[in-house]
């Protein structure tokens, strides 16, 4: 992005108000395919995450991830991402999660940015979805099931209802209704005049209807049954752990953003399939159905680049696991740090 910083420059810190809005003349989804393409093309490098995981003084499972990143190119920036998470902190009012993204200099290595990163985090996790749905969704997406209605929820339905101008149905369950009914009113005055917002009393009763399906919850057990998912319809599976084991083995088309991550994790979904010996890899030999194995069909950048083909017919049904990967965190940082610098947003901090 620049030469070596000096010994003498301070610390550029960024708020969230102010990450917010430098964010809101982003086109976010735009980064993600441009750094898709960089990963796939073998331009990035990505660690595995430090997971430090404990129960607090109130007998709460909580936990603190570090998930570091480089990005090659134009603009070149190394980062990392600490998000720390406690699920029981929405009944005291707070985010469920929040934390800071550092940026590094290439060069000299020192940290030149410290901005908010709760809000970069779900974002681009939305704007991996909005791509997705570029890409593997049905040409004319009118109705979209979200489960869940915390942050994740917001930064998707957010953005979705900008980018789908078909978009005229949102089902929205939770299993606390009144935080899905407060979210459905927040979305009636997005596009009042042609969004019809509801929610549903089951998980079930909203995904049946949708042909864009996003959960984002906290479950760690699966719910979700093929047999709820119409044809044509995209499962972005956001929350890793929501759809049950037959889904990946009826889906038409598995995709994941990195499978060396998604196969490492012991926790998710698909991790777990894999120590089981029920999911390979996508260079893996293809094999027979009745052997109980499912081979992953392509990684997400490698759909950005058309060296696997995405969604070939309108009646497939796609499962597509994002995993979250921390080089996702830092290209969008390091756009936001650069029209920081360039419009004179941030305080900056002496070392």
């Amino acid at each position: 992005m620049s030469a070596t910083i000096t010994s003498e420059e301070p610390i550029l810190y960024l708020c969230r108000k102010e990450v917010e809005a430098i964010c809101r003349e982003i086109d976010t989804v735009a980064v993600m395919r441009d750094l898709f393409a960089l990963h796939a093309a073998g331009k990035t490098i990505l660690p595995d995450e430090a997971y430090l995981g404990w129960t607090n003084a109130n007998g709460e499972q909580v936990r603190s991830l570090n998930m570091p990143g480089y990005v090659s190119g134009t603009g070149a920036m190394a980062g990392t991402k600490i998000i720390n998470s406690n699920p029981s902190n929405v009944m005291r009012g707070l985010p469920r999660a929040s934390g800071l993204t550092m940026l590094y200099d290439s060069v000299s290595t020192r940290i030149t940015c410290v901005m908010e990163a709760a809000h970069l985090s779900s974002l681009r996790t939305a704007s991996v979805t909005g791509l997705a749905v570029d890409l593997l969704g049905v040409k004319s997406i009118q109705t979209a099931a979200v489960i869940g209605a915390g942050v994740l929820a917001r930064a998707h339905l957010k953005l979705l209802v900008q980018r789908l101008p078909a978009l005229r149905r949102i089902l929205l369950f939770d299993l606390k209704r009144e935080r899905a009914e407060a979210l459905s009113r927040e979305l009636q005055s997005a596009r009042a005049h042609e969004l019809d917002v509801n929610t549903t009393s089951t998980a079930e009763e909203a995904i049946r209807q949708a042909q864009l399906i996003v959960p984002v919850t906290t479950v760690t057990a699966g719910y979700i049954q093929f047999e709820w998912l119409q044809p044509g319809a995209l499962l972005s599976n956001v929350s890793l752990d929501d759809p049950c084991p037959e889904v990946v083995f009826k889906a038409d088309k598995v995709i994941v953003d990195d499978w060396k991550l998604v196969k490492a994790d012991e926790r998710r979904l698909l991790g777990r399939m894999y120590r089981e010996g029920k999911v390979v890899g996508p260079d893996a030999p293809r094999f027979e159905s009745q052997n109980g194995t499912r081979r992953i069909d392509a990684e997400f950048g490698e759909v950005v680049l058309g060296t696997r083909v995405g969604r070939e017919r309108e009646d497939e049904i796609i499962l597509f696991n994002p995993f979250g990967l921390a080089i996702e965190d830092v290209a969008l940082a390091t756009v936001v740090y650069r029209v920081a610098r360039e419009s004179g947003v941030g305080k900056f901090l002496e070392r």
